[in-house]
């Protein structure tokens, strides 16, 4: 399969092992996303190590379709707009380069400068299946994560000198920037404002702040689907506008303030009509499962939850395929 055609691919490792490689080739993918790699360089990546990191894969059979995310100590003076941001940005614009250099189409990205949150890791699902949950009323007296509260205001002010200064070195080096959604979609948690929750913040970053080819989505299906607001609605505006650049392929129960993660096709979204979706809007891009319920005698990374969710990612695509 080439590299312009929907596709599966497998992800959210950091780590190309042989037993990882083995795995996505048994699974019938014919490519791979690594999840913040663990590469040499404290501030940045260099040439040598991303070419290493694609071509032990490319052994392997596979393609390397992108990574996702550089640590967050790589710029988070940049997203919290502190003393030092400059030198971050330079060092991130660097990286870029040296991803271009290497060859690596699409580098994902996000702004949580406090992450990702969940209030439990054991919520049970079908069949007693563990899976992520979060409760809006738990984690709303959280501290200070960073010491004061951060204003959308100047959430967005650092968002936009971050990618007025990262964007051009994108569109010359070759690469893709996938901007990813806030995690869960809530105005602000630990006193951070988190900018990317709703439809109208990211037609916001994609076609006033940082318009450009290289610039688009990774469709998190599964945050869509916690904003409470739909999913195929954006997945049509932003897919026909080609600004999906990859999807992850998941879905919760619930929606904010209370969600909980589940096995595909139990949550909110009609999953049929979400692949229909993505063939009506011409996507080319890959998808991959993400937050896999941990199945019974799984793994920490979970290998059976995801050869599930891969399995019935691939079966979807397929149907959908046939119908011409």
């Amino acid at each position: 399969m080439s590299g312009n055609v929907m596709r599966v691919a497998l992800g959210q490792f950091n780590q190309p092992t042989d037993e990882r490689l083995r795995f996505a080739k048994q699974l019938g993918v014919e490519g791979v996303l690594l999840n913040t790699p663990l590469l040499p360089g404290e501030k940045r990546w260099e040439f040598m190590d991303l070419i290493r990191l694609r071509t032990t894969i490319e052994a392997y059979g596979l393609r390397l379709e992108a990574i996702e995310n550089v640590p967050i100590r790589f710029y988070d003076k940049a997203m919290l707009g502190l003393d030092g941001r400059d030198e971050q940005i330079e060092n991130y614009q660097e990286t870029i380069r040296n991803l271009g250099r290497a060859g690596i189409p699409i580098l994902g990205y996000h702004w949580m400068p406090n992450g990702v949150w969940r209030t439990s890791v054991a919520a049970p699902t079908r069949g007693g299946a563990l899976t992520t949950a979060f409760d809006l009323d738990l984690a709303r007296h959280a501290p200070l994560s960073h010491g004061r509260v951060v204003t959308e205001e100047e959430m967005w002010k650092n968002y936009e000198y971050f990618m007025k200064a990262v964007l051009p070195v994108a569109e010359e080096a070759g690469v893709k920037l996938a901007l990813h959604p806030d995690d869960p979609p809530v105005e602000s948690l630990g006193g951070i404002a988190r900018l990317f929750r709703n439809f109208e913040n990211f037609r916001r970053a994609i076609e006033e702040v940082a318009p450009s080819p290289n610039h688009g989505l990774d469709f998190c299906m599964g945050c869509w689907s916690e904003m409470g607001s739909g999913v195929i609605q954006p997945m049509e505006y932003f897919g026909s506008r080609g600004k999906i650049f990859y999807v992850h392929f998941r879905d919760v129960q619930g929606c904010v303030p209370r969600f909980q993660e589940c096995f595909i096709g139990d949550g909110n979204v009609d999953v049929v009509e979400a692949m229909l979706t993505l063939k009506r809007v011409g996507f080319t891009g890959f998808i991959i499962d993400d937050h896999v319920p941990r199945m019974v005698d799984d793994t920490e990374w979970g290998h059976r939850g995801r050869a599930y969710a891969t399995g019935f990612i691939t079966g979807l695509l397929r149907a959908v395929e046939r119908l011409g």
